[in-house]
């Protein structure tokens, strides 16, 4: 399964699709995002992670788009978002299926123009960037239940890549575990072992939160 998430990635990098990494928290999707934005024309900018989930609603916008100076009380100079700030690079959306319902209708109008107000601006600012957007939520099914925009969701799912839970791949479980394990050597100088009754173990466990 992350072979083909692999060809998948080498296929799609130097394109400018927009793409939707679905899978559980733990399942390396901002890694899976960071190697597609390494393996893109795009790698020279910048990758701009954005957790829509951890920025409080009313700081959604300005953070997103930025403000000028006197936009509110407090904005003492001019404020570039995170949309400006991904020019030439990867603007990189996790847990967007978080996103209220005003954010997702502005951030549609971004998608289809590539241009937005700062706060306290009449005047629209260009970006030049590309959108990989993550959830660990049933994107598709908040759309059916009207919890997300339809429109937004096939404007970013227009490649969708799954990443399937740790417990779904045990044979990865012997990967990591000894790739992590040879880096402990090569820090601590200490040589580690494995038994195959340890490994086997491990790969039998069922790895809640990855």
């Amino acid at each position: 399964k992350m072979l083909e998430i692999i060809k998948t990635v080498g296929r799609i990098a130097n394109s400018s699709v927009t793409i939707l990494v679905m899978g559980e928290s733990g399942t390396g999707k901002e890694l899976v995002a960071r190697t597609i934005h390494r393996a893109s024309g795009r790698a020279a900018g910048p990758f701009m992670p954005v957790n829509c989930a951890a920025i409080p609603e009313p700081l959604l916008e300005s953070e997103l788009f930025g403000y000028e100076k006197g936009a509110f009380t407090g904005a003492q100079r001019v404020h570039k978002g995170f949309v400006e700030r991904a020019h030439g690079g990867t603007l990189f959306l996790d847990e967007v299926g978080d996103l209220p319902a005003s954010m997702q209708a502005k951030l549609l109008r971004v998608l289809q123009e590539r241009c937005f107000f700062r706060l306290g601006s009449e005047r629209t600012t260009h970006s030049d960037f590309r959108i990989i957007a993550a959830t660990n939520r049933d994107l598709y099914a908040d759309m059916l239940a009207g919890k997300f925009r339809e429109d937004l969701f096939y404007r970013l799912a227009v490649i969708r890549i799954e990443i399937p839970p740790l417990r779904e791949r045990p044979e990865d479980v012997r990967w990591l575990t000894e790739l992590i394990l040879q880096q402990i050597t090569a820090e601590q100088g200490i040589p580690i072992t494995m038994s195959e009754l340890f490994l086997r173990d491990l790969m039998a466990r069922n790895w809640r939160g990855n």
